[in-house]
């Protein structure tokens, strides 16, 4: 029943439903809404629910029989229960008011309606006569119009000659009567009219039509005459017809036959004209000055210059033949469209690049010449790369199939975002990448700079060490950091530093010439606004490579502020971006606006998935199992406590800033009593028996220490990963491994070093910020997410810590949440709000402090 109930919400959303009225006894009626099936898309739905019930859900009884309804009656009646709960349930009918008004209530408030009241005799008549109109198409014989092009006469080529629209040649209008029971062809009106045979239907028929002449009154004379003589629509009339009669027709659900050359008929319009530009020395294109372009009008498939245009369009209006097809002249259109002839807009070469991969530009058509069409297939296709001989690795086929497409931006002048899931190698590429422009000579003037988080530095200095032992590296990070600023000073082919220090050094980073500007863990500029976005976006260089596994972790404008950082100005300013992409796919699902995404970032962004076997299949699997604890009696109590104060207090605020900040404070708060009530409390180490996740960590932890396995524990809150390390100190004598945010950059290698190659080490604790990106921990076999972030993304990140090549077990993934508390229901939210995992959007905590009050309280109250 849940579909046909979400059906009825979507419809009642859409405006989708009509009335109709029941004939009771005497003068009683009841009203039921109904799906507007006059309506295909509508009609479409509820075949996709009607197939999908099981039959005999609803009978109805015939004297002593029960008899099931068809398939379609019986979807057509559920959700019409459902449509009526909802109306009268939501229904703003004032209750007094409709209380002597009979029709207002019948309508909307449910029940039935007796009208034998004083000059009442006729309202329920009159009430079905209104509504008549709407179930046109449900009467045993509808209408059908026929439009007919006869007069069009064609040029002795077989075409209708270029000018032949501007005579006066008119269409044809008839009308005909079809039957919905048989699969017969249309009969004529004037056969109904004339022919014995129709006599006793054609009072219906003819009633119907009359209400079809509501909408289009030409056809009560056409009637009148017998039908014998077909309505003759001028050129110029025939817009109104096709504009304002024919959609309110098919809206009924009546059907109209039309030429197919009128079905699809031609708006000028303009057309954006790219040139392709020859490479110097016919190697590769460069980013700069690759395209030229043209203006021009296009009339289905055909281009006209100016010229040609304005002799089309002189003298003429409404429809017009041309060329086999007809033309639609609308003269407001006329003239915008030589306003913009006469003002075309000048591009840039991001936009004209954007312009050429979408597509369309603004709603223009494009068109490619043969050389804009090579300069495109030479930016889609990387080719073979050979792999330089000082890189000491082996890459697998995707991974060469990345350094190959990271060398191609970076010798055309483009930037790249490698966006490949965790642990897929994205740093082995790059360093592939800035080996191979190294051998080039790329590197003798601009060097590489590589901008990582804190906890990443040694891990790069180790893998290009290990993979391209003959590139030159030095760190820029620390107390006693220097720069080689000076000219004659040696500088080295890499220089690695950090976030921060980008941040507070920019001007001395800026002053220097960088070949290529790598940044890992890209998400870290997600934020547009932040000084440190505007730091690293601010050091110039030639060409640059963004890294991450998640472009995208709530919403589409970070991915933007990312692609802006390889691509300055590509994807246009932050709100055009918005208006254009960001609205319209996460708040409308458009799925062309999807595609046209697709299209522009494609040559730019590389994203491939572990999940993904045609990509990668010696990666073992991953199993994610989702551990429900329950509260202890204290974390109830505290629960409940904190959750009425809470929803007391937020009831009272009417800022939406301050309410949100008041929703959000109260999460972490019931986070940390689900944790444990000594975190919220303050109390220090207590007895892990007091919270029932903590008890199910325990007895995760035994069943992994049995089995010698090795386990990462991921945990938001430093304090209660003091807990957790005092509880395994407690259980298994013996001072786990903490990586938190505290602790020096030394220490956080030393206890990863210590991780991954001491055996007896078991478990290893690490605060999701700290130690959620860039760490290999391969040698654990499990993971357990302690407490949940509520972000699918940064989620994923700290498993795949584990999860990642050089894994040769099966990781398990344990998600301790607590039952019956709003994790448990956040949990559902997020599993169902994942149409964008393509996209790679997850979801945060943010949206839930826009919930209403009664929203919130079925959030966070106890099942």
């Amino acid at each position: 029943m849940q579909p046909l109930r979400l059906l009825a919400l979507h419809l009642l959303a859409r405006g989708a439903v009509v009335p109709q009225i029941l004939a009771l006894k005497g003068q009683e009626v009841g009203l039921r809404w109904l799906p507007a099936t006059l309506d295909p898309a509508v009609r479409a739905l509820l075949q996709r629910v009607q197939a999908a019930l099981p039959p005999g859900r609803v009978t109805v009884r015939e004297g002593r029989r029960t008899l099931p309804l068809s398939a379609e009656a019986q979807a057509t009646v559920l959700c019409s229960l459902f449509l009526d709960h909802f109306i009268h349930e939501w229904s703003t009918a004032d209750g007094d008011k409709a209380a002597g008004d009979k029709t207002l209530a019948l309508f909307f408030l449910g029940g039935r309606a007796l009208y034998d009241g004083p000059g009442e005799g006729s309202v329920a008549a009159g009430i079905h006569a209104w509504l008549a109109r709407f179930h046109l198409a449900r009467r045993e014989h509808a209408p059908v119009l026929c439009l007919d092009d006869g007069a069009a006469q064609e040029d002795e080529h077989g075409e209708r000659d270029e000018r032949a629209g501007h005579n006066d040649d008119p269409f044809e209008l008839t009308l005909a009567a079809e039957s919905g029971a048989a699969l017969q062809p249309p009969v004529a009106l004037a056969t109904v009219l004339a022919d014995p045979a129709w006599a006793q239907s054609r009072f219906g028929i003819l009633q119907t039509v009359s209400l079809l002449a509501e909408f289009y009154p030409p056809l009560n004379a056409y009637v009148s005459a017998g039908a014998r003589t077909p309505l003759r629509i001028a050129a110029d009339a025939l817009p109104a017809f096709l504009f304002d009669t024919l959609p309110v027709v098919r809206l009924l659900g009546i059907r109209a036959l039309l030429p197919k050359a009128l079905e699809r008929l031609l708006r000028p319009r303009l057309s954006l004209q790219v040139k392709g530009q020859a490479a110097d020395g016919g190697g590769f294109l460069n980013a700069d000055d690759v395209f030229g372009f043209d203006w021009r009008v296009a009339v289905g498939d055909r281009l006209l210059t100016q010229e040609a245009f304005e002799e089309l369009v002189r003298d003429a209006t409404g429809v017009i033949r041309f060329k086999g097809g007809y033309v639609y002249l609308d003269p407001a259109e006329i003239e915008r469209l030589r306003a913009q002839l006469a003002r075309p807009p000048a591009l840039s070469n991001s936009e004209l690049l954007r312009a050429a991969l979408a597509g369309e530009y603004g709603g223009a058509a494009i068109g490619l010449d043969d050389a804009a069409q090579r300069l495109l297939q030479q930016l889609r296709e990387a080719g073979d790369v050979e792999l330089p001989g000082a890189i000491e690795a082996t890459l697998r086929p995707y991974q060469q199939r990345g350094y190959a497409w990271l060398y191609r931006n970076a010798c055309l002048g483009f930037g790249s975002v490698i966006a490949d899931d965790m642990g897929l190698g994205k740093t082995l590429q790059v360093i592939a990448t800035l080996q191979k422009l190294r051998d080039d000579g790329a590197l003798d003037d601009g060097k590489a700079l590589v901008i990582v988080p804190t906890s990443l530095l040694t891990n790069w200095q180790k893998e290009i060490a290990r993979f391209a032992p003959t590139l030159s590296v030095a760190v820029f990070h620390g107390t006693r950091r220097e720069l080689a600023t000076h000219a004659g000073e040696q500088r080295p082919d890499v220089l690695l530093t950090t976030y921060g220090i980008a941040r507070s050094e920019a001007a001395a980073l800026k002053a220097l010439a960088w070949r290529v500007l790598v940044i890992d863990e890209a998400q870290n500029i997600k934020n547009p606004a932040t000084a440190q976005t505007r730091a690293v976006k601010a050091i110039p260089a030639s060409s640059f490579i963004a890294m991450s596994g998640t472009p995208v972790e709530n919403r589409l404008s970070e991915y933007w502020s990312i692609m802006d950082f390889a691509n300055r100005g590509y994807l246009g300013r932050l709100p055009q971006f918005v208006r254009e992409y960001a609205v319209p796919i996460q708040t409308h699902r458009d799925q062309q606006a999807v595609e046209r995404f697709r299209r522009v970032t494609a040559p730019f962004l590389l994203r491939r998935l572990k999940s993904d076997r045609t990509i990668i299949d010696d990666l073992p699997d991953k199993i994610e199992q989702d551990q429900y604890c329950s509260l202890s009696a204290a974390q109830s109590a505290l629960y409940e406590s904190v959750v009425q104060e809470g929803l007391r207090v937020i009831a009272g605020e009417s800022d939406t800033f301050r309410r949100q900040g008041l929703v959000l404070q109260m999460i972490l708060a019931l986070k940390q009593i689900c944790n444990h009530p000594a975190q919220y409390l303050k109390q220090g180490q207590a007895d892990a028996a007091l919270s029932g996740k903590a008890e199910r960590f325990l007895e995760l932890i035994d069943e992994i220490h049995a089995s010698h396995g090795k386990v990462l524990v991921f945990t938001q809150f430093r304090e209660m990963g003091e807990l957790l390390a005092g509880w395994l100190r407690q259980r298994y004598a013996r001072e786990p491994l903490f990586l938190h945010g505290g602790l020096a950059r030394g220490r956080r290698d030393a206890l990863v070093e210590r991780f991954q190659n001491d055996r007896t080490e078991q478990v290893f604790l690490l605060s999701l910020k700290a130690g959620g990106t860039g760490l290999n921990l391969t040698t654990a076999s499990s993971v357990i997410h302690y407490d949940l972030w509520w972000n699918p993304a940064v989620e994923a990140q700290a498993t795949d810590r584990a999860y990642r090549i050089g894994q040769q077990q099966n990781v398990q993934v344990h998600r301790l949440i607590t039952r019956a508390t709003f994790e448990e229901r956040i949990n559902d939210m997020i599993r169902a709000k994942r149409e964008l995992a393509e996209l790679t959007v997850g979801s945060g905590e943010q949206w839930i402090g826009h919930l209403g009050r009664d929203e919130l309280a079925a959030l966070f109250t106890l099942h």
